[in-house]
């Protein structure tokens, strides 16, 4: 078999150089193999080149791997192939191989063919990721070599980075910090960097799930060192060397915020520093949320409507929504926030919170709408009903959902209270007041 492949190959050569000194009218052709892209000696260039293709094809590479070398060493601008199947052939051999040493060998060797691939034919940041990982893959003790090609490449790819690439980063920063040759405040930088990517391609390149995969894994590296204590620790230091510094304020508050850490003064102070030097929809919502927590109820609502104009993407208004219904009916302005609840319910159709919070609001008015004994007691029935589609949309709210509505079926008019004003069960009936909306007699 080798050898008809061997015959087979040279018969193309010899077809190919024909060709070529024909020449054409001396005219450039795709054919012309003179030139620095085939070295010095070019007819064995091509011969080698062709003969290395013709076993990787086969994948027989115990017999590609001398003519691939002589390929590497001698024409190496002859192919971008000779370094995407380099890759392949230097990988078998390693695994094949049983000696540890040269083993070791065959790893600086895969380290050379990624370097020389760049020195010929560029995409240095997309190389250097790859380099990366096969490297910590490999070598995984040289974890602070590791880091330094990656970071280096996601300083050129920056959000073209790729999930695997984001993922080793941020897995050798924890083991440059647990080998104490970092800071702990690396850590928190370097998850700064990481998500901020990883969150980008979430969004925005929906084909490549591996994001996902890297956010959980970065995601659970992150938590052992996310205490609130720390990161309160270590960006109070930091601001307080940097207090304008925006993107410092971006990062203390987005990672303050998603650990939950917002009660601190120090997620006030640096959110309202960012807002004053940088007014964004992100920083107008969270300066609403605080002040909410603090019960500033109007202050928090122009923060968050000045975040609604703010926000471009409808979807991102609607948690500023939903936490101004809440503010509202907390103000017992029932009506004001059922509007906004029912703007929330329209950008997010499968949310149940929205009406869960307007059955509270129905359940919370029997003091408001008591006309008459059955009007006081009919806000129950469009309270249950709102508990019921908030569960019937979103799974996740059943149990409180229920727990609600098990509560106020108690608070139902009785049999004697609706015969009394001539309706029956499975009657329609308008509940007044505020409400105006039409339930069932039960």
């Amino acid at each position: 078999m080798k050898t008809k492949i061997l015959f087979l190959f040279l018969i193309s050569v010899l077809i190919t150089f024909s060709y070529i000194g024909k020449g054409a009218n001396n005219q450039k052709n795709d054919f012309n193999y003179e030139g620095p892209k085939y070295g010095k000696d070019s007819a064995k260039c091509v011969i080698n080149l062709s003969l290395y293709r013709e076993f990787y094809k086969q994948k027989n590479y115990d017999d590609a791997i001398s003519p691939w070398r002589w390929i590497f060493l001698n024409c190496p601008l002859a192919s971008e192939n000779t370094y995407i199947h380099g890759i392949n052939i230097v990988k078998y051999m390693y695994k094949k191989e049983k000696d540890p040493d040269i083993k070791e060998k065959l790893i600086d060797t895969l380290m050379m063919v990624y370097d020389q691939r760049i020195e010929y034919f560029g995409k240095q940041g997309y190389i250097l990721g790859r380099k990366g990982v096969d490297l910590f893959n490999l070598r995984p003790t040289s974890f602070e070599e590791v880091n330094n090609i990656l970071k280096k490449s996601i300083e050129i790819e920056k959000k073209k980075s790729k999930a695997s690439v984001l993922n080793y980063y941020f897995k050798t920063t924890i083991e440059l910090v647990g080998d104490k040759k970092a800071d702990t405040s690396l850590i928190i930088d370097n998850y700064n960097k990481v998500i901020e990517i990883v969150e980008y391609n979430i969004k925005n390149n929906l084909k490549d799930s591996a994001y996902y995969k890297t956010k959980s894994n970065i995601e659970n590296l992150f938590d052992p060192y996310a205490t609130c204590e720390n990161l309160i620790n270590i960006y109070s230091k930091k601001f307080k060397e940097n207090p304008k510094d925006i993107e410092l304020l971006k990062k203390i508050t987005m990672v303050l915020n998603k650990k939950e850490c917002t009660e601190s003064p120090l997620f006030f102070e640096t959110t309202e520093t960012l807002h004053k030097l940088q007014p964004s929809a992100e920083s107008a919502f969270l300066m609403g949320k605080m002040c909410s927590a603090k019960k500033s109820y109007q202050k928090s609502a122009d923060y968050l409507l000045e975040a609604i104009k703010l926000f471009e993407r409808e979807e991102d208004k609607a948690d500023s929504y939903l936490l101004l219904a809440d503010i509202y009916k907390k103000l017992e302005q029932y009506p004001l926030a059922r509007s906004y609840a029912y703007k929330a319910a329209k950008i997010r159709p499968d949310d149940g919170r929205p009406y869960l919070l307007i059955g509270d609001m129905y359940a919370a008015s029997s003091k408001l709408c008591n006309k008459d004994e059955l009007e006081e007691k009919s806000v129950y029935w469009v309270a249950v009903d709102k508990y019921i589609k908030a569960k019937d949309i979103d799974s996740s709210l059943e149990s409180v959902a229920n727990q609600k509505i098990n509560i106020y079926i108690q608070h139902f008019p009785n049999n004697e209270t609706v015969f009394f004003y001539n309706f029956k069960k499975g009657d329609s009936y308008t509940v007044g007041c505020w409400i105006n909306e039409t339930t069932t007699v039960r």
